[in-house]
């Protein structure tokens, strides 16, 4: 059974820090793409950063200059660094994984049960 636990959300004021970290745990044998999604209750969750295992990264507009994703292979964790936070960051951030649970299963998709970031004054 493989887990993804985020944490670090919090209440932050415009212009604020945080940083988010996942970790995956149980039977994992390579994780390819790690990533952080967010979600406003009652629109469709959108990619905010992917981070690849070779350590290619991406970003949504939205947060490029802003956000850096970045992750530790032993560790199976996966970060992401938000700064200058803006209210309409706020949002129920989750965790990605695509993996592959022994050498011989295709990879599948994992996701954390999401942590709260909320911006503001």
């Amino acid at each position: 059974q493989v887990q993804l636990v985020e944490s670090g959300g919090d209440l932050v004021q415009p212009g604020g820090s945080l940083r988010l970290s996942c970790a995956a745990s149980g039977r994992i044998f390579s994780i390819n793409v790690m990533s952080w999604y967010r979600q406003i209750p009652g629109k469709q969750r959108e990619l905010v950063a992917t981070i690849t295992s070779r350590g290619d990264t991406n970003y949504d507009d939205s947060v490029k200059g802003r956000f850096a994703i970045s992750r530790d292979n032993s560790k199976n964790t996966v970060h992401l660094q938000m700064n200058q936070l803006k209210p309409e960051d706020t949002a129920v951030y989750y965790c990605y994984a695509n993996l592959r649970t022994i050498a011989t299963m295709p990879r599948m998709d994992y996701w954390g049960k999401g942590t709260l970031v909320t911006v503001s004054s």
